[in-house]
């Protein structure tokens, strides 16, 4: 058995991703599974874990937002839906003097990490953008939380220029995707699918296309492992697994 520095919960037992998780983190060198719970199962059991991973649903995580925080112990957070306003009411749960720290991940793939890094040096150099995510159909959220945040990222990178050209005038409800700052995200859910991403890029004459496709759910335990080795020690809400990678 590996030896245990940093004690780890895991919150989403059942769903696939929280049994990999368990099954990773019983694997790893350093790392050690103190606990195991299910949504709606009693947390005192994950009390004694310097670390709780979070892969449960967008309708029960704040509950565990808000024990982790009141508990003093480090949440990171795989389970998509956080909005602005999600964040900001995890940053005033926190308050000025947070004991414990919360990273939210929208994706933990590290290609999908550097996907939006590229679209962030792309967004100045394009007139417009699009997103197509795709995912399998048990997903509960759309867009995906990696849409929303690239869509974010390639907003602020545009600040300033002109909005994107869009002629429409008459649509079937969704017909165009959502509007997320500007940006249009269009969401996929289809049988087979783990999870994918495509950014399409365009000027006159040229288009740009970024995509990152999760083909099997091992690809993400390289990030978890990473956020949890990298949250110990650290306070409030980070987003993102870039500062985790040195990336921001």
């Amino acid at each position: 058995m590996a030896s245990a520095d940093i004690q780890v919960g895991v919150l989403g037992s059942r769903g696939r991703m929280g049994r990999l998780v368990c099954e990773t983190v019983s694997q790893t060198d350093g790392l050690g599974l103190a606990g195991s719970v299910d949504e709606g199962d009693s947390l005192d059991s994950l009390r004694g874990c310097d670390v709780v991973v979070d892969f449960t649903r967008p309708d029960v995580v704040m509950g565990h937002v808000a024990w982790a925080i009141e508990a003093g112990i480090d949440l990171v957070i795989g389970t998509s839906g956080f909005t602005a306003e999600r964040l900001d009411e995890v940053r005033a749960a926190l308050g000025e003097s947070p004991r414990s720290a919360v990273l939210v991940v929208p994706n933990f793939s590290i290609g999908a990490v550097l996907m939006m890094r590229f679209a962030a040096m792309a967004a100045p150099w394009f007139d417009s953008a699009e997103i197509v995510e795709a995912h399998h159909p048990g997903k509960a959220d759309a867009p995906s939380g990696t849409a929303l945040q690239t869509a974010r990222i390639i907003a602020e990178a545009r600040s300033g220029r002109a909005p994107m050209a869009d002629a429409t005038v008459s649509a079937l409800d969704g017909a165009r995707g959502a509007e997320v700052e500007g940006v249009r995200v269009h969401a996929l859910r289809l049988p087979g699918l783990i999870a994918a991403q495509e950014v399409t890029f365009a000027s006159a004459g040229e288009t740009l296309v970024i995509k990152d496709d999760a083909r099997d759910r091992s690809s993400f335990m390289p990030g978890v492992v990473a956020a949890i080795r990298w949250i110990g020690g650290r306070s409030g809400l980070t987003v993102g697994l870039e500062p985790v990678l040195g990336l921001a």
